[in-house]
């Protein structure tokens, strides 16, 4: 095996490596050497150029235990690491049942995180290279065990101890510690310790590792905080926080949280993560983690909301009551708007988890969920008036999506003859996993067995359910129709809730696009984006121009500086300019759909002035309209449908940054490239843009 370095013909990607790190111990029983290989990867012209590199570096380190008889081979790639995870292990071992044999094994993992919108190309070309190189690696064995042969080496002896190590090293043979190679502290031997004290401290319960702790969970925290786990849960648990804590940026979730997107997809480490990372984001862009110290709910939702927590059931849950057939849906949309009511429902689950780690404490056992008591009484065709069933779908969806098992139990009391027909409309949305929590009463059931009192003491039932304990929940009623809001202002109300994040916001018009100027000072810098469609279909541009456009001009109408409900809209291309000869456009043009996150990045090739522009997309029938730019704009103004609405973030980086480690193009801010499991990719010759639907 060492006959491949520093290269081996027969695989002709593997260029050159170089030591970096190399151990033997004293009686020459382990050999440890890590090398830093460089691979010519057979990758196409227009990545390469894209990702900035010529090679990949991989690290690779083998750990011969002669005394074992066994070699372990670790690798892992360098480049990219922040974008592409590639880990390989392989092990050569003796035969449990004959000692003439050598086993075999050898696992791989592949983890594209991102890569510029080229992230089925990359998996492609990973699978293409590692199943050539298993197909060839009984060739390359017979390759050199022929040249041994050809050199007349046909007998390698085996290790045996020194006659000074026998003595000390015999009782060491009575048990077969595994793999010791692989954690020789490389401290070793600036301490003098031979062989033996290494094995021995190295393995030692008593005095563990600084990862200890990561490697597995103490039993008296998973009973007391987490509950019952199988070992198999237990890996999946400390596996995906460690995923976590070396790829996420920002805040890490709890233990309890993690878990919760564990059980959510029964343990599938990949698909819980795809979830996780997305409500991460998600927590991030919307700034939830601070919604219970930053928003106050406005008075209507606390005088009208029929809904609030009212002690606990009898699991120790804590009990959340709503009194859905008392609230004026409608009248509540119609005062606050969708984005107000979801930002509320969003403060309630806050408040569930919090008061979930409470009652934790106080009942000394793991409580994760909730239980929803639901009073249908009062529920009539009023309720499902199409806004308000709208609104209750998008906040059933949004709750599923990042609060996952955190319903303990469904309590529906009271349900009505039209209550068939709201859970038609509402029970497709929901996960087969809670709707297994429903539990629904008609009329009065939910006084007779079964019912009620098997899970909440009667001390606490609502006295509006024939209890005795007072309940403070507000009994709804009608909203004035005098606090109803014009559509306008519950735009606006929108907006300034969407907005309240490190995005920009802004308005995009038919014939009055939004652009925004980057000045490029250094050629090949990288220019990347992320941008979410909020509303409309727009049209994604870059353009190049030698020279500074003017500043854009506030006149009486507007038409260069617009405020509106969407944020600002700015116009940077004067009107007299002409494309080809005082701008260029420099990527064709990317049609992106209302609801699409798009990411991407542009390699310049010039300084100069760079516009990145969303435009109105008119639709084929409308093409012969050409309307002058300001009469578009008045007419939009009074035409919803256009008008489009985005939210982006930009940013520049170096040259000498992007052709580095490009650890900056993973922003702190930016987290949409894992939004999605579907995706479309749309490459141009120095951009590339990832659609997630």
């Amino acid at each position: 095996y060492e006959r491949r370095f520093p290269t081996c013909p027969l695989i002709p990607m593997f260029v050159a490596s170089d030591t970096v790190n190399e151990y033997k111990s004293e009686d020459d029983a382990i050999h440890v050497i890590e090398r830093r290989c460089k691979l010519d990867i057979d990758a196409p012209r227009l990545l390469k150029k894209i990702a900035g590199v010529d090679y990949v570096y991989f690290v690779q380190k083998n750990s011969l235990n002669r005394r074992e008889r066994t070699l372990h081979i670790e690798a892992y790639n360098e480049t990219f690491s922040n974008r592409v995870i590639i880990n390989e292990h392989c092990c050569y071992t003796v035969h449990p049942d004959n000692e003439d044999w050598t086993c075999f094994e050898q696992s791989a993992s592949l983890d594209i995180k991102s890569f510029f919108g080229f992230e089925s190309t990359v998996e492609k070309i990973a699978m293409k290279q590692y199943t050539s190189n298993i197909k060839k690696g009984k060739e390359i064995i017979e390759y050199y065990l022929k040249q041994l042969e050809e050199e007349g080496i046909t007998f390698v002896p085996r290790w045996t101890p020194p006659v000074a190590c026998k003595l000390e090293s015999s009782t060491s043979h009575t048990r077969r510690p595994v793999s010791p190679a692989i954690s020789i502290p490389d401290s070793a031997t600036k301490e003098g310790l031979n062989s033996k004290e290494i094995l021995t401290t190295s393995g030692s319960p008593s005095e563990p590792t600084a990862g200890t702790p990561d490697d597995k969970l103490d039993a008296d925290y998973i009973k007391r905080y987490l509950g019952d786990l199988t070992p198999m849960q237990e890996s999946c648990l400390i596996r995906l926080r460690q995923w976590l804590q070396e790829t996420h940026k920002g805040k890490i979730p709890k233990d309890e949280h993690i878990l919760r997107f564990l059980r959510a997809r029964d343990f599938n480490i990949d698909k819980a993560r795809e979830i996780l990372c997305q409500s991460l984001t998600w927590r991030k862009q919307h700034q939830v983690d601070y919604i219970l110290d930053t928003w106050n709910p406005p008075q209507v939702l606390q005088d009208y909301y029929a809904g609030g927590w009212h002690h606990h059931d009898k699991d120790g849950r804590p009990l959340y009551v709503l009194r859905l057939g008392q609230m004026d849906t409608k009248g509540l949309v119609r005062a606050l708007g969708e984005e107000a009511l979801l930002r509320y429902v969003l403060s309630i689950n806050e408040e569930g988890l919090r008061r979930c780690e409470e009652n934790t404490k106080v009942f000394g056992r793991p409580i994760s969920s909730w239980t929803c008591l639901v009073d249908l009484e009062g529920l009539n065709m009023r309720h499902l008036w199409r806004p308000g069933v709208k609104a209750l779908l998008r906040i059933i969806e949004v709750v599923e999506a990042n609060y996952p098992e955190t319903l303990g139990r469904l309590l529906i009391l009271r349900a009505p003859r039209v209550f068939p027909v709201l859970w038609t409309l509402v029970s497709p949305f929901i996960d087969d996993n809670t709707r297994k929590k429903f539990l629904i009463y008609a009329g009065n059931d939910y006084q007779g067995p079964g019912g009620l009192l098997d899970y909440i003491d009667k001390e606490i039932i609502p006295d509006f359910l024939g209890g005795e304990c007072m309940c403070e929940v507000p009994e709804g009623g009608l909203v004035p129709k005098s606090l109803y809001r014009t559509a306008e202002e519950l735009e606006n109300e929108d907006i300034k809730l969407w907005t309240e994040t490190i995005y920009q916001s802004a308005s995009v018009f038919k014939g009055a696009p939004h652009e925004v100027l980057i000045q490029i000072v250094d050629a090949s810098s990288v220019i990347t984006w992320d941008f979410d469609v909020c509303k409309g279909d727009i049209v994604f541009n870059i353009f190049h121009s030698k020279r500074a456009p003017q500043p854009p001009k506030k006149d009486s109408l507007g038409a260069h500086s617009i405020t509106s409900p969407g944020g600002n809209n700015v116009q940077l291309i004067d009107k007299v300019w002409q494309l080809g000869r005082d701008y260029s456009m420099v990527e064709s043009p990317l049609i992106c759909k209302e609801g699409e996150s798009v990411q991407g990045s542009h390699v310049t090739r010039w300084p100069g002035f760079y516009i990145l522009q969303w435009k109105f997309h008119s639709m084929p029938a409308c093409a012969t309209t050409n309307l002058p730019r300001v009469d578009d704009v008045l007419a939009s103004l009074q035409v919803s449908s256009h008008k489009c609405k985005v939210m982006y973030y930009t940013e520049v980086i170096g040259s000498e940054d992007f052709r580095g480690s490009m650890t900056s193009l993973e922003s702190s801010h930016s987290g949409f490239s894992q939004l999605s499991a579907a995706t479309t990719s749309s490459s141009q010759s120095h951009s590339s843009s990832m659609i997630s639907r």
